[in-house]
């Protein structure tokens, strides 16, 4: 006889990992062998099923006719994830991949069908730049700086699990110009807060295009399992993620409740739950958002957070440190017979 145990469905591990600009020489920080003795041994300790990455950087072919994940690849040969399905953001070329910062979607499970999102479902808004120099005479569109990328995989059974990858605009004053010095300093305060209010409507304005594609997700299929996970350089009380978790006390309407997303991550320990330390201060950047529905499978929440080193002070004192500034975040799912 078959014991209940044995019957029961494997766990599935999906986890979010920023690979802090992955890339080749000349314009990688260290040499691609340093970063896969680093990330490697982190990627298989995720054990993940499903692994969504961010910034993994295109690398040109040898015609420099397109751009392929090259330096990807080399991290992820001999690994499980070499021969897993995947989703990856295209450029707007049509020449491959992006140059900087794909969002990469590396799934056990067949992927039904993918795609990027980017100014499709939330018009840029307009906006006209008061300290531009020279002067700006008309408003111009305040684009997103990426898209985000979701896909559809086929967990069996009839079971569709949606897995929504983003990397939201990080807190740093966007360009404006004539205001800027060189690539650090800027020419005036008015400058670099208006440059800072620019950054925040992007990222603003990135979580609201993810908010409206779940709302319609949820129109097709309220009980729809849901996750939207990656780097969203903002924790759970900031607006971003507010926008992307709609909290039922955000909206006042209990009706609404179904359509929240929970951070699985607030089932780790306070003083464990951070992804990132910025200045010497934890700060939890990275998330998984569950859907309501796909909660009820949650099991546990992993931060590998214990070798993380400060974004802002090692680069500082360590040159071409091979590391990612940022820790991965892993949950773990449990189906229900």
């Amino acid at each position: 006889m078959t014991s209940a145990s044995a019957a029961q469905p494997s766990p599935i591990r999906i986890a979010t990992f920023n690979m802090e600009s992955l890339d080749e020489p000349p314009r990688a920080r260290c040499s691609l062998d340093d970063r896969i003795r680093a990330l490697r041994p982190q990627l298989l300790r995720l054990r993940a099923d499903i692994l969504c990455l961010q910034e993994v950087n295109g690398q040109l072919n040898a015609d420099g006719s397109e751009r392929s994940l090259s330096a990807l690849d080399a991290v992820l040969k001999g690994t499980p994830y070499e021969t897993y399905h995947r989703a990856v953001t295209k450029s707007p070329s049509g020449r491959g991949v992006r140059d900087r910062h794909n969002l990469v979607t590396l799934s056990k499970f067949p992927i039904l069908g993918a795609d990027e999102v980017w100014n499709h479902l939330v018009q840029a808004p307009l906006f006209r730049c008061a300290t531009s120099d020279p002067p700006q005479t008309e408003p111009m569109p305040v684009e997103w700086d990426r898209p985000f990328l979701y896909a559809d995989l086929d967990l069996g059974d009839g079971r569709k699990l949606v897995v929504v990858n983003v990397h939201l605009r990080a807190p740093r004053a966007a360009f404006v110009a004539g205001q800027k010095r060189d690539r650090y300093s800027w020419k005036s305060m008015p400058g670099w807060a208006e440059g800072f209010f620019l950054a925040t409507i992007k990222a603003a304005g990135q979580a609201l295009e993810v908010r409206t594609f779940l709302d319609r997700l949820f129109d097709m299929e309220a009980d729809a399992l849901v996750a939207v996970v990656g780097d969203f350089n903002s924790d759970d009380t900031e607006a971003p993620v507010r926008i992307i978790r709609g909290d039922e006390e955000d909206s006042g309407d209990g009706a609404l409740a179904a359509r929240m997303l929970i951070a699985a991550e607030r089932g780790l320990p306070e003083s464990q739950r951070f992804s990132v330390i910025h200045r010497g201060r934890p700060h939890m950047a990275d998330h998984i958002l569950l859907s309501a529905q796909l909660l009820g499978w949650l099991g546990h929440v992993e931060c590998h957070n214990e070798a993380l080193h400060d974004e802002v002070g090692s680069p500082a004192a360590v040159a071409g440190a091979p590391e990612s500034y940022h820790a991965p975040v892993v949950a773990e799912l449990q189906r229900p017979d």
